[in-house]
């Protein structure tokens, strides 16, 4: 499925409480962004019981029943699980993963909101979903006939909405502190091979797992949990950024001239997170257009540009990377070419 707008949370949230009362929706989504979760919210925000049906697990006569005689008459009989007689959501998750016998299966489910003779009581609401073919998940082409059954969203992570979610409901402080510092870390692209990568759904476990060991939580076990749960480069990235608030490194500190950079072989992949922790400030904060600088911003471009220097010192490379793209995101040019120009100065100043 090509969309060429996507949604977040809140706005998925809108359209399944407008569009979805009288439409069936289908959200597309990477695994572990919340789809699930959203719609659960949804049915609760309507007084609903949400009965999930999982389309890889299904076969036809787990949404059709099985047929019966009665006086003579063959009949279905629809399973318990969605023949009831009050109002709900009925929410089929993982729709694209079914064979192409159990989606016939649905049609009528999702247009006619019937199976057979039995029909979805007034009021009920069906809502599918699916992962995209990116995504390396399970997933099979869907006929356009049940494609055009539906309306169709795509929903991408939000980290601010995550973040607020997250001070909600108690996710390990670790963990929030450094989503709000990487916010760019809380998703990853699903990886060819079969390893762990990271979504709001694995760092929600890592939060637990971290709760869960309790607050003498050793430097070892974080990097097993890390690496259980997130893609190799953010947990390498997660671990020196809990080595640098145990050894009270702070990069606002770093960049008022008030604490050196970590230097010590043993901490450079702490210097490495703070010079990506840097990078990532400088894209956030710094336009692309020198004319539109703020005060603030014309501060930071001077404490930078002086930071990067010290830190080229100390490593070249690490110094590179602070300044290289990164995951298609890129410091303004103008900031580069003058750090580049500004640099030979710079350290003829600090050897004076």
């Amino acid at each position: 499925m090509n969309l060429t707008v996507t949604v977040n949370q809140k706005q998925l949230l809108d359209v399944l409480l407008n569009v979805g009362l009288i439409r069936p929706v289908f959200i597309w989504g990477a695994p572990g962004i919340g789809k699930s979760a959203i719609v659960q919210d949804f049915a609760d925000s309507l007084g609903l019981d949400c009965v999930s049906l999982l389309g890889s697990q299904l076969a036809p006569e787990d949404i059709i029943g099985v047929p019966w005689i009665q006086d003579g008459f063959s009949q279905f009989c629809p399973p318990r699980a969605i023949a009831r007689s009050e109002p709900y959501v009925l929410f089929l998750d993982e729709l694209n993963a079914c064979s192409s016998e159990v989606q016939k299966a649905f049609y009528s489910l999702i247009h006619e909101r019937r199976i057979g003779e039995y029909r979805l009581p007034e009021g009920s609401i069906v809502v599918g979903a699916g992962n995209r073919a990116q995504d390396n998940a399970i997933t099979r082409p869907m006929s356009s006939a049940l494609v055009n059954r539906m309306f169709h969203v795509e929903l991408t992570a939000s980290p601010r909405l995550w973040l607020e979610w997250a001070a909600r409901n108690g996710i390990h402080p670790y963990v929030y502190d450094y989503i709000a510092s990487r916010p760019d870390h809380l998703w990853a692209k699903p990886p060819k091979s079969e390893e762990p990568f990271s979504t709001p759904r694995s760092w929600h476990m890592l939060s637990d797992a971290i709760q869960s060991y309790g607050s003498d939580i050793s430097e070892d076990s974080l990097r097993v949990l890390a690496a259980g749960s997130l893609c190799p480069r953010h947990a390498t990235s997660f671990l020196a950024y809990i080595r640098q608030i145990r050894n009270q490194y702070a990069l606002d500190k770093i960049l008022a001239g008030e604490q050196p950079w970590p230097s010590k072989p043993e901490e450079r992949d702490v210097l490495y997170f703070l010079a990506q922790s840097l990078r990532a400030r400088l894209v956030k904060e710094l336009p692309m257009e020198r004319g539109k600088l703020s005060g603030e911003s014309r501060q930071l471009v001077m404490q930078a540009k002086d930071r990067i220097t010290e830190l080229a010192e100390i490593s070249l490379e690490i110094a590179r990377t602070s300044v290289s793209p990164e995951d298609g995101q890129e410091l303004p040019d103008w900031f580069v070419v003058e750090l580049f120009r500004d640099l030979p100065r710079l350290a003829d100043k600090r050897n004076r």
